[in-house]
């Protein structure tokens, strides 16, 4: 059985795991944390990132990597679109939410109100979050509010991994309590409830709602 290595709450191992759950593929789950890894860690992940992937004998880093991997050993039901700009734009969206949107969202939010002070041991940082709430992020908000259609994917009119890309960041961003002003981002608002109410978002939310002590 494959075996996803990485902390719960991180992301990126959200993402492999949504993309494990929506092909029904089992696994297990190793929960390292990158702050404290096993001495042999960096053996499956040369930067000491996570996740990690052993399959086997066959390891892998990097979220995307993995679930490049993942499509190509199990493509029913496919997370890539088939014609060639939905593909090209899915890679795109998943680029955006890895980058843009981890750094304001998980990179701000969920380090300032979660990692800092829970875990570090380090105060929250209001005018950081003030900053990212009212310079940082409106303007990767309007251009998502841009791309949004009326269903609930972002390319192709199907669920794709540019929306596993970008779900996995809400769900850090609502453990912290980011709440998205729905009245200037109405479709960015009905995206992301779409999106975090698949089964396989579901489940991993009301799993990791246990380390905050409440239900999801």
């Amino acid at each position: 059985m494959p075996t996803v290595i990485g902390a719960p709450l991180s992301p990126f191992v959200r993402k492999v795991r949504v993309a494990l759950a929506e092909k029904n593929v089992a696994y297990d789950l190793d929960p390292v944390i990158p702050f404290n890894p096993p001495a042999d860690f960096r053996k499956v992940s040369p930067l000491g990132k996570i996740p990690a992937f052993r399959d086997g004998d066959r390891t892998l880093s990097d979220s995307s990597v993995i679930c490049a991997f993942l499509e190509k050993v199990h493509p029913d039901p496919a997370l890539y679109p088939r014609d060639p700009y939905d593909y090209a734009r899915a890679l795109w969206f998943e680029e955006f939410g890895d980058t843009a949107l981890a750094q304001n969202l998980t990179g701000t939010f969920f380090f300032q109100r979660i990692v800092g002070p829970r875990i570090l041991n380090q105060p929250t940082d209001e005018e950081v979050l003030k900053k990212a709430a009212e310079q940082d992020l409106p303007p990767l908000f309007d251009y998502l509010e841009s791309q949004i259609g009326t269903g609930d994917a972002l390319v192709g009119g199907a669920f794709s991994i540019a929306d596993v890309g970008i779900g996995t960041q809400w769900v850090n961003a609502r453990h912290a309590g980011f709440s998205l002003d729905t009245a200037r981002w109405p479709k960015l608002g009905r995206y992301v409830d779409a999106v975090l109410s698949r089964p396989s978002f579901q489940k991993l939310i009301e799993e990791e709602s246990k380390f905050f002590g409440k239900a999801a």
